[in-house]
């Protein structure tokens, strides 16, 4: 299964990991997560229904995770070690199921050279990891280091590691995606920007500059697959109105229980008649 990030927009994911826990359906050998996307995972493989909409809904709507005052002042605008620690405290993670559960691979950017990195998730590296995921450049002012190395948010490199799932052998990938289907993501219109903000990490700069270029190609390899690979997709519908920083509790809550119907159908679509109507 692979997982995208999206920040808030991660409620979708969310729904569905939860509908699917309530149906016991756990079927996967392997878990790719980014940014968003991994934390999600986390919930599913801790086999914890409801935790993530708890952190999306609840905690990271609260003025200490997200501060448009703090950020022009200087600091974060979404203070993502926060969000994770205070998570960890006020909801803690069953990690004897997640040890017990198929390997997560966590996608992380290297800011020196701008590419992703496929990393295991363990007990042990789970938070320093799961920070580094989801620090989303300039939203998040610092670049978290892992084994002493900076590092950015993933999905700024492989927003959606399906080609990497194939990479790694999987023939049969599950995709949670957090944009309806027919998204296409568009090419920065101030490249010059990107390269000024980021003159220290040419690197990284260009990776963002490509962004665009590698989503959609990623895109293409879901819509079009190897002949010896199947890709399912669960998207959120058409009407999805959550946004990567969208605070309407209204929205989040409609945006979560998309989720749930979409879980529902996929498991409808698999023809689990037994586990969608339990």
């Amino acid at each position: 299964m692979v997982v995208e990030g999206g920040a808030m927009r991660g409620i979708f994911a969310a729904g569905v990991l939860d509908c699917w826990l309530h149906h016991h359906y756990q079927p996967f050998d392997l878990v790719l997560g980014v940014s968003a996307g991994a934390t999600n995972s986390v919930g599913y493989l801790c086999r914890q229904p409801g935790r993530s909409r708890k952190i999306i809904s609840r905690l990271a709507r609260t003025r200490r995770f997200f501060d448009p005052r703090r950020f022009a002042l200087g600091g974060h605008l979404a203070d993502v070690a926060w969000l994770w620690h205070e998570s960890r405290k006020v909801l803690p993670l069953n990690l004897g199921n997640f040890d017990e559960a198929c390997p997560l691979l966590v996608v992380i950017t290297d800011v020196a050279t701008g590419q992703p990195r496929y990393l295991q998730a363990s007990r042990d590296n789970l938070d320093p990891l799961m920070l580094a995921t989801c620090a989303l450049p300039l939203v998040y002012k610092a670049m978290p280091e892992f084994e002493d190395k900076p590092y950015t948010d993933g999905g700024m490199s492989d927003s959606i590691p399906v080609a990497e799932a194939y990479r790694r052998g999987a023939r049969d990938i599950t995709v949670v995606l957090s944009h309806p289907l027919g998204y296409r993501k568009k090419p920065s219109r101030l490249p010059w920007l990107t390269q000024r903000l980021f003159k220290d990490q040419p690197q990284l700069a260009q990776t963002l500059l490509d962004r665009a270029k590698h989503y959609n190609a990623a895109l293409d390899f879901i819509e079009s697959p190897p002949a010896d690979c199947r890709v399912q997709v669960v998207a959120p519908p058409p009407d999805f109105a959550v946004g990567r920083l969208t605070m309407d509790k209204a929205k989040v809550d409609a945006g979560y229980r998309m989720g749930l119907d979409q879980g529902l159908a996929h498991l409808q679509r698999l023809g689990l008649q037994e586990a969608a109507s339990a």
